[in-house]
C-alpha cells in the first residue's frame, strides 16, 4: 500500500516514517511526486488544517494521503503560536535559525512559572473515495518546559525540539533517541494511533 505524507517539511516527514516505516507502507513524500503546491492553512484548529492538506492532495493524486498539522501552546503566551505557530511573528519565510532566535528572544524575561508548554498534534488520513468527506482523525499531545537555550543541534523542520523539555525527562526532544521520542512526543502519540488503526483492518 501506497500512503502520501501530504507535508514538504523534511523533519516532520523522518519522524513520521520512524513510526509507519514499520508496516508494509510505501511512504510516499511530496517532492518524490515533484509537487510544491501550498495549501491555503485557513483552518481554525489543527484537525480542521490536517484535513484540508489530506482532501487536497488526495484529490490531487488519488493516493491514500496523510495530511498533517502541529503547533506548540506556550503559557506565557496564552493567545499566541498554536496553529500560527510557524507564522509567528510574521516569520513564516523565515528560516530555522531566523525563527527559533525570534522565539527565545521572547522567551528570554520568563520566569519558570511560565515557561511551561505543550505540543499539539492531528493527522487526518483519506484512504479512498469513500472516506474523503469523513478521514480518519489521530491526535497526540505532550506537556514539558521551554529551555532558556538551545540544548541539542537544530533539527531541519522542527527546531522548537531542541529547546522543549518533555515531562518527566531531563532531555530535549532533539537529544532523545528516536525510540525514546516517538514514544512521548505528540507527533508520536499520533502517529503510533494511525499505526494502531491500520493493523487493526487496512493492512
Amino acid at each position: 500500500m501506497k500512503l502520501l505524507i501530504a507535508t514538504k517539511n523534511a523533519g516532520k516527514f523522518a519522524e513520521i516514517s520512524e513510526v509507519l516505516g514499520a508496516l508494509p507502507l510505501e511512504l510516499i513524500s511530496l517532492s518524490d511526486l515533484g509537487l510544491k503546491d501550498e495549501v491555503n492553512e485557513t483552518g481554525e484548529t489543527h484537525e480542521q488544517n490536517a484535513i484540508l492538506k489530506a482532501e487536497y492532495f488526495f484529490e490531487k493524486t488519488h493516493l491514500p494521503t496523510l495530511g498533517e498539522d502541529s503547533g506548540i501552546y506556550v503559557d506565557a503566551f496564552p493567545n499566541a503560536l498554536g496553529v500560527q505557530t510557524r507564522r509567528w511573528g510574521g516569520l513564516a519565510q523565515a528560516t530555522d535559525e531566523e525563527w527559533i532566535e525570534y522565539f527565545l528572544k521572547q522567551m528570554e524575561p520568563m520566569p519558570e512559572k511560565n515557561r511551561g508548554a505543550k505540543f499539539v498534534c492531528f493527522g487526518a488520513l483519506i484512504l479512498d473515495e469513500k472516506n474523503r468527506k469523513s478521514p480518519q482523525i489521530f491526535s497526540g499531545e505532550t506537556r514539558g518546559t521551554i529551555t532558556h537555550s538551545l540544548e541539542a543541534p537544530l533539527k531541519r523542520g522542527i527546531p522548537i525540539s531542541s529547546c522543549f523539555k518533555p515531562e518527566g525527562f531531563s532531555k530535549v526532544y532533539a537529544a532523545l533517541t528516536p525510540a525514546e521520542k516517538n514514544r512521548v512526543s505528540h507527533r508520536g502519540k499520533a502517529m503510533h494511533a494511525l499505526a494502531d488503526f491500520l493493523k487493526r483492518g487496512v493492512l
